[in-house]
Protein backbone atom coordinates (compact mmCIF):
# COMPACT_ATOMS: atom_id res chain seq x y z
CA UNK A 1 0.00 0.00 0.00
CA UNK A 2 1.57 3.55 0.49
CA UNK A 3 3.78 4.34 3.18
CA UNK A 4 3.42 6.58 6.52
CA UNK A 5 4.86 9.50 5.13
CA UNK A 6 2.42 9.39 2.12
CA UNK A 7 -1.23 8.74 4.43
CA UNK A 8 -0.25 11.40 6.67
CA UNK A 9 0.27 14.25 3.52
CA UNK A 10 -2.62 12.86 1.91
CA UNK A 11 -5.10 12.97 4.90
CA UNK A 12 -4.35 16.41 5.47
CA UNK A 13 -4.63 17.72 1.97
CA UNK A 14 -8.10 15.60 1.46
CA UNK A 15 -8.94 17.65 5.05
CA UNK A 16 -7.85 20.97 2.91
CA UNK A 17 -9.80 19.81 -0.17
CA UNK A 18 -12.91 19.42 2.72
CA UNK A 19 -12.52 22.70 3.98
CA UNK A 20 -12.57 23.75 0.67
CA UNK A 21 -15.31 22.96 -0.61
CA UNK A 22 -17.65 23.37 3.01
CA UNK A 23 -16.71 27.21 2.26
CA UNK A 24 -17.97 27.37 -0.71
CA UNK A 25 -14.58 27.81 -2.41
CA UNK A 26 -15.01 24.82 -4.96
CA UNK A 27 -13.54 27.13 -7.90
CA UNK A 28 -10.46 28.14 -6.20
CA UNK A 29 -10.01 24.60 -5.14
CA UNK A 30 -10.38 23.82 -8.89
CA UNK A 31 -8.02 25.71 -9.88
CA UNK A 32 -5.23 23.93 -7.60
CA UNK A 33 -6.28 20.37 -8.30
CA UNK A 34 -5.84 20.93 -12.01
CA UNK A 35 -2.23 22.26 -11.12
CA UNK A 36 -1.35 19.37 -8.98
CA UNK A 37 -3.21 16.84 -11.23
CA UNK A 38 -1.47 18.30 -14.21
CA UNK A 39 1.91 17.94 -13.15
CA UNK A 40 1.28 14.19 -13.85
CA UNK A 41 1.12 14.72 -17.59
CA UNK A 42 -1.72 12.67 -17.91
CA UNK A 43 -4.92 14.68 -18.82
CA UNK A 44 -7.40 11.99 -18.02
CA UNK A 45 -5.75 12.26 -14.14
CA UNK A 46 -6.42 15.93 -14.47
CA UNK A 47 -10.15 14.90 -15.65
CA UNK A 48 -10.95 12.67 -12.91
CA UNK A 49 -10.04 14.52 -10.52
CA UNK A 50 -11.80 17.64 -11.24
CA UNK A 51 -15.17 15.32 -12.25
CA UNK A 52 -14.41 13.79 -8.40
CA UNK A 53 -13.90 17.39 -7.33
CA UNK A 54 -17.49 19.00 -9.13
CA UNK A 55 -19.33 15.70 -7.79
CA UNK A 56 -18.02 16.11 -4.26
CA UNK A 57 -18.99 19.66 -4.41
CA UNK A 58 -22.48 19.36 -5.82
CA UNK A 59 -23.07 16.41 -3.19
CA UNK A 60 -22.06 18.26 -0.20
CA UNK A 61 -24.20 21.78 -1.47
CA UNK A 62 -27.45 18.72 -1.58
CA UNK A 63 -25.97 17.16 1.62
CA UNK A 64 -26.29 13.75 -0.48
CA UNK A 65 -22.54 12.95 1.14
CA UNK A 66 -20.66 13.48 4.43
CA UNK A 67 -17.69 15.61 5.02
CA UNK A 68 -16.23 11.82 6.29
CA UNK A 69 -16.93 10.12 2.67
CA UNK A 70 -14.79 13.33 0.90
CA UNK A 71 -11.79 13.42 3.08
CA UNK A 72 -11.97 9.17 2.59
CA UNK A 73 -12.20 9.53 -1.63
CA UNK A 74 -9.92 12.25 -1.20
CA UNK A 75 -7.31 10.64 0.71
CA UNK A 76 -6.77 7.93 -1.46
CA UNK A 77 -6.93 9.96 -4.82
CA UNK A 78 -4.36 11.79 -3.56
CA UNK A 79 -2.46 9.46 -1.97
CA UNK A 80 -2.42 7.44 -5.35
CA UNK A 81 -1.02 10.57 -7.30
CA UNK A 82 1.67 11.18 -4.55
CA UNK A 83 2.57 7.65 -4.78
CA UNK A 84 3.18 7.86 -8.82
CA UNK A 85 4.35 11.14 -8.60
CA UNK A 86 6.60 12.18 -5.19
CA UNK A 87 7.87 15.36 -7.25
CA UNK A 88 4.02 16.65 -6.30
CA UNK A 89 4.24 16.55 -2.45
CA UNK A 90 4.82 19.99 -2.09
CA UNK A 91 1.89 21.14 -3.50
CA UNK A 92 -0.12 18.51 -2.20
CA UNK A 93 0.99 19.75 1.35
CA UNK A 94 0.12 23.34 0.39
CA UNK A 95 -3.77 22.07 0.25
CA UNK A 96 -3.87 21.71 3.89
CA UNK A 97 -1.74 25.01 4.49
CA UNK A 98 -3.62 27.30 2.63
CA UNK A 99 -7.17 25.50 3.21
CA UNK A 100 -9.49 28.19 3.93
CA UNK A 101 -10.97 29.16 7.46
CA UNK A 102 -14.37 30.51 8.11
CA UNK A 103 -14.30 34.27 9.38
CA UNK A 104 -17.75 34.64 11.58
CA UNK A 105 -18.82 38.36 11.85
CA UNK A 106 -20.52 39.03 14.98
CA UNK A 107 -22.35 42.73 15.04
CA UNK A 108 -25.35 44.11 16.78
CA UNK A 109 -28.17 46.72 15.69
CA UNK A 110 -30.37 48.76 17.82
CA UNK A 111 -34.36 48.04 17.12
CA UNK A 112 -36.34 50.93 18.58
CA UNK A 113 -39.94 52.66 17.40
CA UNK A 114 -41.75 52.49 14.17
CA UNK A 115 -40.81 52.40 10.56
CA UNK A 116 -39.42 49.78 8.36
CA UNK A 117 -36.47 47.23 9.21
CA UNK A 118 -34.36 46.46 6.77
CA UNK A 119 -30.65 44.90 7.83
CA UNK A 120 -29.86 48.22 9.62
CA UNK A 121 -30.82 49.82 12.76
CA UNK A 122 -34.85 50.11 13.13
CA UNK A 123 -36.75 52.83 14.65
CA UNK A 124 -40.20 52.47 15.20
CA UNK A 125 -42.94 49.64 15.95
CA UNK A 126 -42.46 46.28 15.57
CA UNK A 127 -45.63 44.12 16.61
CA UNK A 128 -45.46 40.42 17.38
CA UNK A 129 -48.16 38.43 17.30
CA UNK A 130 -47.74 35.34 18.62
CA UNK A 131 -50.78 33.72 18.40
CA UNK A 132 -52.04 31.44 15.65
CA UNK A 133 -55.10 33.29 14.42
CA UNK A 134 -56.09 31.43 11.19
Amino acid sequence: MYGEAVMAVSTGAASGVLSYLLQGQADALRTRISAIFRRGGNPQEETAALQVLNEHAAALAQREITGRIVTEAWTELLAAFLDAHPDARADIEELKTTAPTKTVNIGSQHNHGSGAFIGNDHYGDININTRDDR
